[in-house]
C-alpha cells in the first residue's frame, strides 16, 4: 500500500514537472540597437512583456527570451521592445518611439525597415508567398517551406529559396 502511494505520488510529480517544462519558450530574434543602453532598453522592454528571461547581444543583435506560453508569447514581446523605440523583425517602432530614444542609441532604420518587411510577408494569411525572392533572400520566419511566425501554424506560406 505504501509503494503504491510514492509511486502515485512520484508519478503525479513527474507528469507536472514535464506540464509545466511544456509550456517554457525559448525564442531567439534580432532586434535593433547600439549600446549597453540600448541592450538595457530591449531587456527591460522584453521582461516587462512578460519574459522571465531576456538577452540581448549587441554584436549579433540577437535577442534571446524565454518566457511562459500561457502568460506571453513572442508577437507581445516584440510589439513591447517596438513601443520603446527598437525596431526588430516582428514589430517596428513609430518615429515618434524612435526619436526619444538617446543620441547613441539611434540606429540605421533601413536595415530594421528590410527586416520588418520581411516579417510582413508571414503576415499574409493563406497566400502562398515567395518572400525569399522578394527580399532577395530565406525569410528569417520560414522553416523548411512553412511559416514559423506564431499565430500561422506552420501554414505553407512562404517558399524555400530555389
Amino acid at each position: 500500500m505504501k509503494t503504491i502511494r510514492i509511486f502515485s505520488l512520484t508519478s503525479l510529480l513527474m507528469a507536472f514537472t514535464i506540464m509545466v517544462s511544456a509550456q517554457a519558450k525559448t525564442e531567439t530574434f534580432k532586434v535593433s540597437g547600439n549600446c549597453g543602453m540600448c541592450k538595457s532598453n530591449i531587456e527591460k522592454a522584453a521582461k516587462d512583456a512578460g519574459a522571465k528571461s531576456a538577452t540581448w547581444n549587441a554584436d549579433t543583435k540577437d535577442l534571446i527570451v524565454s518566457y511562459k506560453s500561457s502568460t506571453t508569447n513572442t508577437a507581445k514581446i516584440q510589439e513591447k521592445i517596438a513601443a520603446v523605440g527598437y525596431d526588430n523583425v516582428g514589430a517596428t517602432a513609430s518615429t515618434e518611439s524612435y526619436n526619444k530614444l538617446h543620441g547613441c542609441c539611434k540606429y540605421d532604420r533601413t536595415m530594421a525597415t528590410t527586416d520588418a518587411a520581411k516579417a510582413d510577408c508571414c503576415k499574409k494569411d493563406g497566400e502562398k508567398m515567395d518572400c525569399s525572392k522578394m527580399m532577395g533572400e530565406k525569410m528569417d520566419c520560414c522553416k523548411d517551406g512553412k511559416c514559423t511566425k506564431e499565430g500561422h501554424n506552420g501554414k505553407d506560406c512562404c517558399k524555400k529559396s530555389e
